[in-house]
């Protein structure tokens, strides 16, 4: 299984999302200890990976229909995973799991730059481009993924 983590900072709206071989106990602790100091209110849905999680931690029921509680709500990261449900429907058409890390960096760098003007965001883009290139061949080289779009 492929899928994408994610987590959304409430007060810069920056994201950070990474794709995981796996969304158990383990990895989605990890990902929460990665992405967080120990005291971030960590706030979640109620899947059972997310129990013990060190962080003070709420959690809102999307099980029962429960989309807030006063603070707990994931709604912020929802908007995000819209925008790439858009783009999968609109634009790409096909997401091939050997490059969706690929897309989900796109997709993250464009929802962080988002507040600035156009010209800013250009000079951003273009200084992360900086000393970096991607070959044909590492763009085709097999990772033992798919490369059959879904």
């Amino acid at each position: 299984m492929t899928a994408v983590v994610g987590a959304k900072c409430r007060t810069s709206n920056k994201v950070v999302a990474k794709v995981v071989q796996t969304t158990d106990k383990a990895t989605l602790h990890q990902f929460v200890d990665d992405m967080t100091d120990p005291d971030t209110v960590v706030y979640t849905d109620d899947a059972v990976a997310y129990q013990g999680i060190p962080n003070p931690h709420e959690t809102v029921k999307h099980s029962v229909s429960q989309y807030a509680d006063g603070m707990a709500h994931t709604n912020g990261i929802e908007s995000f995973w819209a925008t790439i449900k858009r783009a999968h429907k609109g634009t790409l058409h096909k997401l091939s799991p050997k490059q969706l890390h690929r897309y989900v960096s796109e997709f993250s760098a464009k929802n962080n730059i988002r507040d600035l003007d156009t010209l800013c965001q250009m000079r951003d883009t273009v200084a992360r481009l900086v000393g970096k290139k991607l070959l044909y061949r590492d763009l085709t080289a097999d990772n033992g993924l798919s490369n059959a779009g879904r």
